[in-house]
């Protein structure tokens, strides 16, 4: 590949079509281990969904990428509204109560694990379009983003919940 061939294509960006689909295919792998019975198996699995979402990220933006910076990234942004990671965390463990556990887990664990990797992908998407990378990613800076964003990614998720599952768990 020639010089001239690198530079194009490192200077195009992602479509919003492609991000879209890219957060969907995310948000409905996190809602997936949402469902998960089993307790912190499900908290493990949307963290590992929302660190290879930022990793397709950062290559679709041309962004060096670092595991390790990544989960720590990842971990600030959704920590610093403490009242989802904590209530997802004990939603999380509530599953383990027979019956109620199992039917309050089916109920809210999707939509939020949905709702926090749909801000994950939204808030990182905006800061590596706008140049940013991994290494100047300031959580303190976008947290109202991301509760803007979780907020609307709990909506998002709700919708995308098939009508069938939404009625079972309401019964």
């Amino acid at each position: 590949m020639s010089q001239e061939q690198e530079q194009l294509q490192e200077s195009i960006e992602p479509t919003k079509e492609e991000l879209d689909r890219l957060i969907r295919n995310h948000v409905l792998g996190s809602m997936g281990f949402g469902l998960v019975p089993i307790p912190i198996v499900d908290f493990i699995g949307v963290t590992s969904v929302q660190l290879n979402l930022l990793r397709k990220l950062a290559l679709a933006y041309n962004t060096p990428f670092s595991r390790d910076r990544g989960k720590s990234l990842i971990a600030a942004l959704v920590g610093g509204g403490m009242t989802v990671p904590v209530g997802f965390g004990l939603a999380s463990l509530l599953k383990a109560v027979p019956v109620i556990g199992a039917t309050t887990g089916a109920i809210a664990l999707p939509a939020t694990a949905g709702g926090m990797t749909y801000a994950v992908g939204k808030v990182f998407s905006q800061h590596f379009s706008s140049g940013g990378t991994m290494l100047n990613f300031n959580p303190e800076q976008v947290k109202e983003y991301y509760r803007e964003m979780f907020q609307e990614g709990k909506s998002y998720s709700e919708k995308l919940q098939p009508a069938k599952a939404k009625a079972k768990a309401k019964s």
